[in-house]
């Protein structure tokens, strides 16, 4: 390798003199270069290193931040549906869509609370979703979860038919039988001020509960169920206008009439006859009364039974029984409303089958009409 510096050689001097060296200046000069290049690639490999580092932490983070943080770099928007499986969610009353969506969504149904909300907002039939249990799907999507919705059978509900006549004591075990609240329960529920039994009933719930088809949500309660029954009679009775005094007096008459006359004509007649008779302050002779208060069929009654002390026995007792005997429906409540004009005190079915009465306003009538029903009694035996 050759010397950094060439010799210099001088006029007149020998060439194997000592070869010159260079000046201080220079290698001042020299020095300071070398410093410069070596910073230079310092630096560069400074840079290259944290890009390196950089580059490298990246990497890892993107590699493992899903790990950590539980989210899929590819979020779904939507699912295509139509989905799959069953699960139950509630509406509950007042939800909004966006609601409605965070439902689905954290059930499962719907990928995201927007999937929903979007195709909540875009359907005009949407507002009219009604709070309930539903049965749907997992992973439909958001169009498809509001179509679901907006079906009534896609609603999870017991339906309760309560028929006209039942007696309060009969009703709770209609209702057992079909969403399995315990009897005992219904019972108890009926003292709880939170059914909201009108103080016109005096405490006691017969009559209040008003026959009809009834849809219990799952998880109803015994106190929700009562509270649904009674407020029906007292919307029936606002809309008719009956003021509050004269509703316990309503529904007992409407009572007596819903269990001693079967058509619609009937009853308006037998209403009358009620009224004609309390006019003149005559016993209302009322089987189905007596029977009640026994706690006994109508057709088991005996002459024996008439002299009971009962305050329903209304062969003894003057006046209206003390509570209803029973629940009547909208077509009785009428017709103590709008009775048929006429003069009737007396009336009998001469056909227990069909139910066929015939009034009279006299005694001696009365009695033939009695010979008619034992006869038919006599030819039908049992």
């Amino acid at each position: 390798m050759g010397e950094i510096f060439a010799a210099e050689e001088s006029a007149g001097e020998s060439h194997d003199a000592a070869p010159a060296q260079p000046s201080r200046s220079r290698r001042r000069t020299a020095g300071k270069a070398a410093k410069r290049r070596r910073r230079r690639r310092s630096t560069v490999l400074i840079v290259i290193a944290a890009l390196l580092l950089a580059g490298g932490a990246y990497v890892v983070v993107d590699f493992l931040a899903p790990l950590f943080s539980g989210d899929s770099t590819e979020e779904i928007a939507d699912y295509p549906g139509p989905g799959h499986g069953s699960v139950q969610v509630v509406v509950n009353p007042g939800d909004t869509g966006t609601a409605i969506g965070a439902t689905l969504a954290e059930a499962g149904v719907v990928a995201t609370q927007k999937a929903f909300s979007d195709a909540y907002r875009v359907n005009v039939d949407a507002p009219s979703i009604q709070p309930g249990s539903y049965d749907l799907l997992l992973e439909m999507s958001g169009a498809d979860a509001v179509v679901a919705l907006l079906d009534p059978a896609r609603r999870v509900s017991y339906k309760v038919t309560v028929p006209e006549g039942l007696t309060a004591d009969q009703i709770y075990e209609r209702v057992s039988a079909i969403t399995t609240i315990p009897v005992a329960d219904l019972a108890a529920a009926a003292a709880d001020p939170a059914i909201g039994l009108p103080a016109e009933a005096g405490g006691n719930i017969e009559g209040w509960l008003f026959p009809a088809t009834y849809s219990f949500e799952p998880g109803s309660t015994a106190t929700s169920v009562l509270t649904q029954m009674i407020a029906q009679t007292v919307a029936v009775f606002d809309t008719a206008g009956v003021p509050v005094e004269q509703r316990q007096a309503v529904l007992i008459k409407a009572s007596l009439v819903e269990r001693e006359g079967r058509s619609a004509e009937d009853r308006a007649k037998i209403a009358q006859a009620i009224e004609n008779r309390l006019g003149r302050e005559m016993k209302l002779d009322i089987d189905a009364s007596l029977a009640y208060g026994l706690g006994k069929p109508g057709t088991g009654l005996t002459n024996a039974d008439k002299e009971s002390d009962s305050p329903f026995n209304l062969y003894r007792v003057t006046g209206l029984p003390p509570t209803p005997i029973a629940s009547p429906g909208e077509e009785s409540i009428t017709a103590v409303l709008n009775p048929t004009p006429g003069d009737w005190l007396f009336w009998v079915a001469i056909n227990l089958d069909t139910g066929e009465t015939l009034f009279a306003n006299n005694l001696a009538d009365h009695d033939e009409n009695v010979a008619k029903l034992r006869a038919w009694q006599a030819a039908n035996p049992g």
